[in-house]
């Protein structure tokens, strides 16, 4: 891989599977900024962006890490695809289930099913990239 480097005494250290996790992070939160600015650009006219439009625009935009943690991973890529997105869709709705329980009269009810996707996500990439540094240290 890419990101293997020699620490100087012969081994190869893998990379690290925190590091996708935080750009994840880092670009849901640029995803959420531009949202947020296209509401308040829409705002005056009458016009706010919809929460699956949000979730959609945010999730392009924080799906970087993942692709190049699938493209740069070496042939036992599905199990760990299929674990990712597992974890994705479990983590979203126990966190949907627990927003809707916890705010039961939310103004828009898309909002327990976004903020479940957005912390469903980075989870998601975290075990992607748990499983191939396991499967390519093998």
């Amino acid at each position: 891989m890419a990101d293997e480097k020699d620490s100087g005494n012969g081994s190869i250290q893998h990379p690290s599977w925190d590091r996708p996790v935080v750009a994840t992070i880092a670009l849901e939160l640029g995803g959420l900024a531009l949202s947020g600015l296209v509401a308040l650009v829409g705002w005056p006219f009458g016009w706010l962006p919809d929460t699956s439009l949000v979730g959609v625009v945010t999730g392009f935009i924080a799906i970087g890490p993942a692709a190049e943690l699938y493209s740069g991973a070496g042939p036992p890529r599905r199990l760990a695809v299929v674990a990712a997105l597992l974890a994705l869709a479990t983590v979203r709705l126990l966190v949907t289930a627990a927003v809707n329980r916890a705010f039961p009269a939310l103004a828009d009810p898309g909002v327990d099913i976004l903020l479940g996707y957005l912390v469903a996500l980075p989870i998601g990439v975290a075990v992607l990239a748990w499983f191939l540094a396991r499967a390519n240290v093998a």
